[in-house]
């Protein structure tokens, strides 16, 4: 327990939490998206793992030094994040949205060539990663959270 009260780890679980509450009202008023549930759920603006990585970067910099090895430590844990975030699951994203597609398709043809189809799909999950944008967003928001906290 005496991890969760380190004032790094608390800079960064406040700053995910926080993170995840904008997202509510950013999708209402630039996508005019009425989507509550999008609080609990992966991607959009900004990227609440961006923020939480930067935060806690930011704020074992301000503690421990930017010359320290815990410092270097979440420098290249958070770079990864990011990366991944970015990288292999925005495109993990893109492609929940075209296999959704095309088996939503195809069991359309098969009822209409009076196939009954054997199987129900259960659609993918599409949002799981982040546009390049909402992850710098996200790494911004982080960054400067920890510095107003700090």
């Amino acid at each position: 327990m005496a991890m969760l009260s380190d004032y790094p780890v608390m800079i960064a679980i406040f700053t995910m939490a926080l993170a995840q509450a904008i997202k509510f009202p950013i999708e209402w008023i630039v996508n005019k998206n009425f989507n509550p549930m999008i609080v609990f759920s992966n991607g959009g603006m900004p990227s609440s793992h961006s923020a939480m990585v930067s935060s806690l970067t930011t704020a074992i910099g301000l503690k421990e030094g930017i010359t320290s090895s815990y410092f270097a430590i979440a420098a290249v844990f958070a770079l990864i994040t990011m990366w991944d975030a970015a990288g292999v699951r925005y495109q993990a994203s893109k492609h929940a949205k075209i296999l959704n597609v095309l088996v939503k398709d195809f069991h359309l043809l098969l009822e209409n060539l009076k196939h009954k189809p054997k199987w129900t799909h259960t659609p993918l999950k599409e949002l799981l990663g982040h546009k390049p944008l909402e992850v710098l967003v996200g790494a911004i928001f982080g960054v400067t959270v920890a510095m107003l906290i700090s």
